[in-house]
């Protein structure tokens, strides 16, 4: 199986639970939840089409391009590590990235050493081997991956209310404010929301205050 990755590059990881971590980043092109395409914000069965502003389409970026087959992206996500031997992570993201991770790249890439992590909408099942999980749910979407390590919601989002994602079995939970012109006003909501119930964490992309990928 070939793979089709919009960019790979080192930097720290911005958020969640792992922030501050070194790792590089492995963006697969694609997502079940929407083109990706302008003219399709209003039209993607996810409510995220409408405020995504990650670009996943084609495999133009950094380090990007169609990979042949495992061990060519291992070997590929190998060189573009540059901390040593240490905790090695790869974080597996996209768009999304189980339209393409497999049990096959899994073991590529823990044979290369690194623990595999992933972010994803989870609407899918990711492969057997997978070490950290992170899932994102989206409005207008089924989700089907109820476990991990960490839950990120972005927040507000309409008919996505936190506590109906209590019930869940995670370690972490996040709530993210929405980015966008309402930014500020949706943080402050958040912080609200964590003074209010404890069990969840205000979430930050600390990578966009730092200027880092």
């Amino acid at each position: 199986m070939g793979y089709a990755v919009k960019e790979l590059f080192y930097t720290l990881q911005g958020e969640g639970a792992q922030a501050g971590r070194a790792a590089v980043f492995l963006r697969f092109s694609g997502c079940n939840l929407w083109s990706g395409r302008e003219v399709d914000r209003q039209h993607g069965p996810g409510g995220c089409s409408r405020w995504c502003d990650t670009n996943f389409m084609g495999t133009d970026g950094p380090g990007g391009g169609k990979f042949r087959d495992a061990w060519e992206l291992a070997s590929a996500a190998e060189a573009t590590w540059k901390g040593g031997d240490a905790r090695k992570l790869v974080v597996c993201t996209g768009g999304e990235p189980l339209l393409q991770l497999d049990a096959a790249l899994v073991d590529a890439l823990h044979r290369s050493s690194f623990e595999v992590a992933i972010e994803t909408n989870g609407t899918l099942v990711p492969p057997p081997g997978v070490d950290w999980i992170c899932v994102s749910p989206k409005a207008n979407s089924r989700l089907v991956l109820q476990e991990g390590n960490e839950l990120k919601l972005v927040y507000p989002q309409e008919g996505m209310a936190p506590e109906s994602f209590e019930s869940l079995s995670f370690t972490h939970y996040f709530l993210q404010p929405l980015d966008g012109a309402d930014r500020e006003q949706n943080t402050q909501a958040c912080v609200r929301f964590c003074l209010e119930n404890p069990r969840w964490r205000l979430g930050l992309q600390t990578h966009k205050f730092v200027g880092i990928p």
